[in-house]
């Protein structure tokens, strides 16, 4: 199976996902091509990792969907070396568009219009070691991006209670999530993620002062961030910081996430 997107995944697909997480480390096999437009520091390097744990033979085609070559005919070719794709691409239709052609498993490491793999990695690590998902209040600040798009497919999926903080002519009609601009009460937990270069759609930056409103709540930024930016506190003096260990998490979630597009 594919991993494009998580609306294309139910509630029993993300918990075996998760289940998945810390397995032994079992020889995968196979043979991956890995893609990653950009810099992708963290997405590349701990797919690079998983792929050397699992015993998956890496091979890096860059740029791998910019050519004018039609996806059937790049699919078709590939397909003889590969046994999954591991693609890091703007052009999320383009990607899709590979992933029908191709008989391979192929994950989307970051499109345009989602990051599943960063937000499979954030929820769990929320569920696990924050409070339970089904409980927790989970607060979007800013500007919809793709890493807020997957949380918007997760809470559907999952039934997640999103609150997304952002300028009320950017409100959506038809999602799983609250739109609001106004500060809620609580929340549980507020991420951000890095802003648009125009700043479309965003309130303020998250300040101290929204931290106490929230009631102190985990802060979970997605990097890279920018103090100044879609941060005025600087996460290394707010005590609700979660750390930079969390995302540690990433390298057992991909390894997971590659075992269950294997198996399915």
């Amino acid at each position: 199976m594919n991993l494009l997107a998580l609306s294309d995944l139910g509630a029993r697909d993300i918990q075996a996902i998760w289940a998945l997480v810390g397995a032994a480390d079992s020889p995968l096999g196979g043979t991956v091509a890995g893609s990653f437009e950009g810099n992708g520091i963290r997405t590349r390097a701990t797919f690079i990792q998983a792929f050397r744990e699992l015993g998956l033979e890496f091979t890096e085609l860059p740029n791998l969907l910019k050519t004018h070559e039609r996806v059937e005919d790049l699919a078709g070719y590939l397909d003889l070396f590969f046994t999954h794709y591991v693609i890091r691409e703007s052009d999320h239709a383009r990607l899709v568009a590979f992933a029908k052609a191709s008989s391979r498993p192929v994950v989307n490491a970051m499109s345009r219009l989602g990051h599943p793999c960063e937000v499979l990695t954030d929820a769990y690590f929320i569920d696990r070691v924050i409070q339970p998902l089904a409980s927790a209040t989970v607060c979007l600040w800013g500007p919809t991006t793709n890493v807020f798009r997957s949380w918007h497919e997760l809470a559907a999926v999952l039934g997640v209670k999103v609150i997304h903080v952002c300028e009320e002519r950017h409100h959506e009609a038809g999602k799983a999530v609250h739109f609001t601009a106004e500060l809620p009460p609580h929340a549980d937990v507020v991420i951000t993620d890095g802003w648009p270069s125009d700043g479309e759609g965003a309130p303020s930056p998250l300040t101290a002062e929204h931290l106490s409103h929230l009631c102190f709540p985990a802060l979970l930024p997605t990097p890279p961030f920018t103090v100044g930016r879609e941060l005025q506190v600087d996460p290394l003096n707010y005590p609700g910081f979660v750390g930079y260990a969390q995302k540690r998490l990433l390298l057992p979630v991909h390894k997971a996430i590659l075992r269950y597009v294997t198996a399915a």
